[in-house]
Formats: structure tokens, C-alpha cells, sequence
């Protein structure tokens, strides 16, 4: 039976130690993402940093902090996003949102150099890896808290200082009554917390099991699994079932595993049957059964009506779409309901709730063909890695792969939050696949 657990970690005489701190960027950067600003901030200064550490070292020895692959394929996948964007700006619906974008996200470049550095040897995967799944084991705690008592203790402990900085706190009394869901740490006007938590698990489930194994695991995957289930997204619940179908058959085996996805419908049964939001959730699903559009459109919270706004701004824009985050300009040209009160409620959508409809939509074909490309040649890397690069890149590639699953919705790639955690998972794909070439090959996460 094959385990998920690797062997340990060493190093070889001379292996050049490259930048020691570069975990710690990576690890206070996420750590950050519940407040924006500060984690913005930090991911700044890390890319300022890495400009002078990095490229100096590019040019002196660039192996001490990544091998020449991990170099091209990290900056590959940036620019596979990238130039989308910059394509899209040419003639944007709103060329001076377009280009500003484009020209603010050259910023990430730099810090994905410095993430791929923090996981280019062993001593520098346990930190950053170990550190990431600590970090999604905080979250689960204080969603399982939130859950139980009413109030996420980390939110509260934010909010508080956001009120005796500003006066004022994260989010309005009417977003904080209106919340359906498990919010956690994000707060109740940030109701991503669920698609975060599933994307980021394969860390804290791979850390359990190289603990405890299978117990390890299955008392992890029970946990995070509950509250990506309260957290009320069903995207996430998706790209959840996806984290356990790939990690869980490689440690437990078909039949075990089929225990664990009968455990979790028992689960969903349950919430269902005690939780009202939660019934209203499963109600609105099952509507995906109905025969009519408006049916499946309302199971969709109105995600049918985008996704054809979507089709028809890539229709009149072929080439290179209406412009990196110009969907919410350029969706009421193209709303197949006008006028008609929409699921989402009052004012356009921002964003088509699907990358590849996002992608062909904002960028055309162009950012199509560039995604494709950027995807292709990061599964070709992964295709002829050898069994030890795969093994210490597995809970990176894991965690990228649910996050860009395309039968799926997703948060806008074109965003702050949602492009920093896809590029951040990116790089450190790159950088544990192909690890430096000083490293040797025993050493693995």
C-alpha cells in the first residue's frame, strides 16, 4: 500500500543554502491574506527584495536559490497569465483599469521567484510545507470554534484592532446579519473562506500523514472536510472531494476510501437535516435536476445568466477580449435578461465565475491559447519528473490542480486574492517539482 508519507530529509555536502528566509516571506504573505492590505504589502516588499537578491544571484550562481527549469518554469506560468492581461489592455472597455492592472501585476514576478526559492531543497519544503499546513489547521480550529460558539476568535481579534486603527471594523452590521454561512477567519463579507480552506488542504493533509498516516489523515480530512462543508460553497465542496480522492487512495485504497466518501454524505445528510442554511443550500442544488433554464439558473445562483454574458462578450471580442476585470463594465451589453432583477441581487456581475469563461471572456483568445500553453507545459514537467521530484511536489501540484479544475465556478483569477493564491500555488509547484540540481535525489518535502 503506498503511503504519503517520504523519506527524509538530507542534504548533500555543498548544496549551496540559498536564501534562508525565504519561507518566511511565503508563510507571513498567507498568513496575511484575511488582511489585505498588510498581505499586499508584504508580498511587496518580498518582491522588492527578491529584485536584488534574485536577479544578482541570477547572474552569480542562480542554482543557489533555484534550478535553471525551476526559473523557466516559474516565470513560464507568470507570463502565461500575465500577457493575457497585457494583451487584453490594447483596446479594454476600460483601457485605463486594464493597463493599470496589467502594469500593477508585474509585481508578482519577482515575489513567485522568491516562493519557488523558499521550496527549492528539502530544509526549505518541511518549513514552507509544514508552515502552510500549520497555518490551514489554524483556520479549521477556528472555523470548528465559529461553528460552535457563533464568532471566528481570530476574525473577532482583527475586526478589533481594524476598529482601534480606522473606528470602524471589517465589514458592516448589515453584511454581518446577512451572512448564510460559516465565514471564518475572512469574516462575513468576505464569503470565501470555504473555497481558500479546500484549495489550501492538500497541505494539512499531507502534514498529518507524514505524522500520524492514516489516522492522521482521516481524523485531518474529517475536520477541514466539516467545516469546507459549513463554509456553505459548493465550489469548495467540489475541489474538496477532489483533494480526497487524490491524496485518500494512495494511503487508504479504494475500499477505505469509499468508507470515507460514504462518512461524508452521512455528514452532508446531517447538516442538511439541522442546519436551515444548509438546507436551503442542498434545496437549491437539487434544482440542477430541473428541466427548465430558470430551474438550473436559480440552482446556479444565477451563474447561467453570467456564464451566457460570458459567451457573448467572447463572441463581438475574439481576439483579445474586453479587458482583464472589464466584465462588470461590459456586462450589461451583453445580459441576455435585462432589466430583469437578477439571483445575485441588484447591479452587474464582476466576474464569470469560471476561468475558462473568464479567461475567453477578459482575454480572448489569446489569453486562451497563452493559459493552454502555460497549463501544458507545467503538466509536461509533471509528466516527465521522476517519481522522487513528483513525490515532494505532490501536495503543490494538488493544491494547484483543484484550483484551476475546470468543471467547476471559481473566484476571479483577475483579482487580488484569487490570482495571488493561484500564482503563489503555482510557483511553489514549480520550485518542489524541480528542485535544484545540488539537492540530492533522497531528499524530498
Amino acid at each position: 500500500m503506498q503511503t504519503l508519507s517520504t523519506p527524509a530529509d538530507t542534504h548533500a555536502p555543498g548544496t549551496p543554502a540559498g536564501w534562508r528566509w525565504a519561507p518566511a516571506w511565503v508563510l507571513v504573505f498567507v498568513a496575511l491574506w484575511p488582511a489585505p492590505g498588510y498581505a499586499e504589502g508584504v508580498m511587496v516588499l518580498g518582491a522588492l527584495a527578491a529584485i536584488v537578491r534574485l536577479l544578482a544571484s541570477r547572474f552569480r550562481g542562480g542554482a543557489a536559490l533555484l534550478s535553471g527549469p525551476a526559473w523557466a518554469l516559474t516565470s513560464v506560468l507568470f507570463f502565461a497569465y500575465w500577457l493575457p492581461e497585457a494583451f487584453s489592455a490594447i483596446d479594454a472597455v476600460d483601457t485605463g483599469v486594464a493597463l493599470r492592472e496589467a502594469a500593477v501585476d508585474l509585481r508578482y514576478l519577482p515575489f513567485l521567484w522568491l516562493a519557488a526559492s523558499s521550496v527549492a531543497d528539502a530544509r526549505g519544503r518541511r518549513i514552507t510545507f509544514g508552515g502552510l499546513g500549520i497555518i490551514v489547521g489554524i483556520w479549521t480550529i477556528d472555523g470548528v470554534l465559529q461553528a460552535v460558539f457563533g464568532t471566528s476568535p481570530l476574525f473577532l481579534g482583527i475586526d478589533t484592532i481594524k476598529h482601534a486603527i480606522s473606528g470602524h471594523g471589517m465589514c458592516t452590521d448589515a453584511q454581518a446579519q446577512a451572512v448564510d454561512r460559516l465565514s471564518g477567519i475572512l469574516g462575513p463579507c468576505n464569503l470565501k473562506f470555504g473555497q481558500m480552506l479546500a484549495s489550501m488542504s492538500p497541505f494539512a493533509l499531507y502534514a498529518a500523514a507524514r505524522r500520524w498516516g492514516a489516522t492522521g489523515w482521516c481524523i485531518a480530512a474529517a475536520v477541514v472536510g466539516s467545516i469546507v462543508l459549513l463554509g456553505g460553497a459548493r465550489a469548495a465542496w467540489i475541489s474538496y472531494a477532489l483533494v480526497l480522492l487524490w491524496s485518500g487512495w494512495r494511503l487508504l485504497g479504494w475500499k477505505r476510501l469509499l468508507a470515507v466518501f460514504a462518512f461524508g454524505a452521512i455528514a452532508l445528510a446531517a447538516l442538511g437535516w439541522f442546519v436551515p442554511q444548509f438546507e436551503t443550500r442542498l434545496q437549491r442544488t437539487t434544482q440542477l435536476l430541473a428541466a427548465d433554464a430558470g430551474g438550473v439558473d436559480n440552482a446556479l445562483s444565477g451563474r447561467g445568466r453570467i456564464w451566457s454574458a460570458a459567451m457573448c462578450m467572447y463572441r463581438t471580442h475574439p481576439v483579445n477580449g474586453v479587458g482583464a476585470r472589464g466584465f462588470r463594465d461590459a456586462f450589461a451589453s451583453c445580459d441576455p435578461e435585462p432589466g430583469k432583477l437578477a439571483a445575485w441581487g441588484q447591479g452587474p456581475a464582476l466576474h464569470a465565475h469560471h476561468w475558462v469563461l473568464e479567461v475567453a471572456s477578459e482575454t480572448g483568445t489569446i489569453g486562451l491559447l497563452l493559459w493552454l500553453a502555460g497549463i501544458a507545459l507545467a503538466w509536461r514537467a509533471w509528466r516527465y519528473a521522476n517519481d522522487t521530484a513528483r513525490e515532494r511536489a505532490r501536495p503543490a501540484m494538488l493544491a494547484l490542480a483543484v484550483t484551476v479544475f475546470p468543471f467547476n465556478t471559481h473566484l476571479a483569477f483577475y483579482s487580488t486574492f484569487w490570482g495571488g493564491l493561484a500564482l503563489l500555488l503555482a510557483a511553489l509547484y514549480a520550485g518542489s517539482l524541480l528542485a535544484r540540481e545540488g539537492e540530492p535525489a533522497a531528499a524530498a518535502a
